[in-house]
């Protein structure tokens, strides 16, 4: 929750502070969605070396997440540099400098909760936990809507909502310290543990998500610079109506998630996310049939609930088709791939949207999308196949 927050007060906030007070060009708000994912890249291989090494996987993780919300530190001094071009690439290389701790703390992360949440438990606890984190940042995200509804462009505004940011990232490093873990590995182990496991593309289960899942967030994630540019540029949405964007979504989600928990039971985690991502496709179209804002936030409250299905089902999946024997090789591979998907797509969405204009660049959006939904579908047939069993 902690950490919900933290990210709620900063990461929603990033492109229009970027915009509006530090002047970014179309191509930098592209790259504020590009650049964490590139650092990520750079730092996955050196992040699983230490997390496989490490006798207690939380002291690691919760040192990365310190490192990381101290850069919000920097960012509210950069307000103080000279007015020019040159502020945004400064908060560029911020945003580039957290990602690095963030990364070894996200993959911890999720190394950590696959070991202290038992299988059989997995989709409750997920589904739980997604819903709580959701009213956590509904309510936030609100709070700070109400609260700057006028503060768009006010300088100290920014910088309180940040240093709330900070704030609430200690508190998450020190909440991470109360996890119990397990600590009691063998040093011989430790030693026997090797860089990468390279058997793990052996496995076709796996090799067949890998595929589906980087194609999927290829899809979603060559959006998010457009959304951004178009809400701030083409709408004029100000901190308030990006805000009510996101709390139509979360309450979505909210609803959302105990009902994809519910159908991925009844039939399964791949053939739901199907239907997840035959909803996620419609988001680009529906957005720009309407500049009203009205309108753009019951698309955005309605994307939210396939959101939900996404956030929960993806993974699932992923601990699902990994070997438990090699699961971090796994994780570790999956976010090496996803984090040179996540850079280039972003880049391409801005370069689509320079190019067709922000139209055409929703519509090509959406029909990748639907055949990223087509894909999955292939991969349950697939799953389906090889396990003799066919019910949809």
């Amino acid at each position: 929750m902690a950490s919900t927050i933290a990210l709620n007060f900063s990461n929603n906030f990033f492109p229009i502070f970027a915009i509006t007070i530090l002047g970014a060009t179309n191509y930098q708000v592209g790259l504020i969605s590009s650049l964490p994912p590139l650092m990520a890249l750079l730092m996955t291989i050196p992040a699983a070396i230490l997390l496989n090494r490490a006798y207690a996987q939380k002291k690691l993780v919760a040192f990365s997440v310190l490192l990381a919300r101290l850069m919000f530190i920097l960012i509210i001094t950069l307000v103080y540099l000279p007015t020019g071009p040159f502020r945004a690439w400064a908060f560029l290389v911020v945003i580039a400098l957290m990602s690095m701790p963030n990364t070894v703390a996200n993959i911890g992360w999720q190394t950590l909760i696959s070991g202290l949440i038992p299988d059989s438990r997995r989709g409750a606890f997920f589904s739980d936990r997604n819903r709580l984190l959701t009213m956590v940042g509904l309510v936030s995200t609100l709070f700070i809507g109400i609260v700057m509804k006028n503060s768009s462009e006010n300088v100290f505004a920014y910088q309180l909502l940040f240093g709330a940011a900070f704030f609430f990232g200690l508190v998450e490093v020190f909440l991470l310290m109360k996890h119990k873990e397990d600590e009691t590995v063998k040093t011989d182990e430790l030693k026997k543990k090797k860089m990468m496991d390279w058997s793990i593309f052996k496995n076709s289960r796996y090799v067949w998500f890998l595929v589906g899942a980087l194609f999927f967030n290829f899809t979603w994630q060559m959006a998010w610079g457009i959304f951004n540019i178009y809400h701030v540029r083409v709408l004029g949405a100000t901190i308030f109506w990006i805000s009510m964007f996101s709390v139509g979504s979360m309450l979505m989600q909210i609803i959302g998630f105990p009902l994809w928990k519910k159908w991925a039971e009844r039939k399964s985690n791949v053939l739901v996310f199907v239907w997840a991502a035959l909803g996620m496709a419609t988001t680009p179209f529906l957005t720009v049939l309407s500049t009203n804002l009205y309108y753009i936030t019951f698309v955005q409250s309605t994307s939210g609930f396939f959101l939900a299905g996404v956030v929960l089902l993806l993974f699932n999946l992923l601990l699902e088709q990994s070997p438990e024997t090699s699961r971090t090789y796994c994780i570790t591979t999956y976010n090496v791939l996803l984090a040179i998907v996540a850079f280039i797509a972003p880049q391409i969405g801005i370069w689509m949207l320079e190019s067709f204009g922000v139209e055409a660049a929703m519509y090509i959006n959406s029909s990748l999308r639907l055949v990223s939904a087509a894909l999955f579908f292939v991969v349950y047939l697939k799953y389906a196949r090889d396990s003799k069993v066919l019910s949809i």
